[in-house]
């Protein structure tokens, strides 16, 4: 099958998939990308992750934009991106339908709290695999204090405290720690 095809397919599936947002997708277009179709390494996925958070837009869309145009080119990117954002476009359309139908039956908000903490599952399995990723370097569920990145965990909690201490605009976070891990890792 065609490399453009394939991507289209296989981001119409993440986008089917995608119920609660960017974070909460993360693991099934790691799996996807990186693990069963070979595309990309973890390494570059991670990569990926990261510029996508930096730049505007949602999360999952930046990310199949990147990831399409690493493995497609620019066609690439755009079925990608395409297959990633029409199912999102016709779900929601179609819930928004069904809410205004159904917006005084009292099952609604129950279906809802059932999603929201499905999502905050999602989420909180993305953030493990990103922090996997970046303190030792894959993503395995038994880590080897061995192989842990000291640089990495420094940046890390030093950021964090940076943020939670002195309440740090976030984009000044991300600038000093892209000049660390400049330093760090040059």
């Amino acid at each position: 099958m065609n490399v453009v095809w394939k991507l289209l397919s296989t981001f119409l599936k993440i986008g089917l998939l995608s119920i609660g947002g960017g974070y909460a997708i993360i693991p099934l277009i790691q799996e996807q990308v990186v693990e069963k179709n070979g595309w990309i390494s973890e390494k570059m996925f991670t990569d990926i992750i990261t510029i996508s958070q930096m730049t505007p837009g949602p999360l999952a869309v930046n990310t199949s934009t990147f990831v399409g145009l690493q493995v497609g080119g620019i066609t690439g990117a755009l079925a990608a991106t395409i297959g990633c954002v029409l199912c999102g476009v016709m779900i929601s359309l179609t819930l928004y339908n069904f809410f205004q139908a159904h917006q005084k039956s009292v099952y609604v908000p129950e279906i809802l709290n059932g999603l929201k903490s499905a999502s905050s599952g999602l989420i909180i399995s993305a953030a493990f695999t990103i922090i996997l990723l970046a303190l030792y370097g894959d993503n395995t569920s038994e880590p080897n204090f061995l192989s842990l990145n000291r640089a990495a965990l420094f940046l890390f909690l030093t950021m964090l405290f940076m943020l939670r201490k002195w309440k740090l605009n976030p984009i000044v976070v991300m600038l000093l720690s892209g000049i660390a891990g400049f330093a760090f890792y040059q």
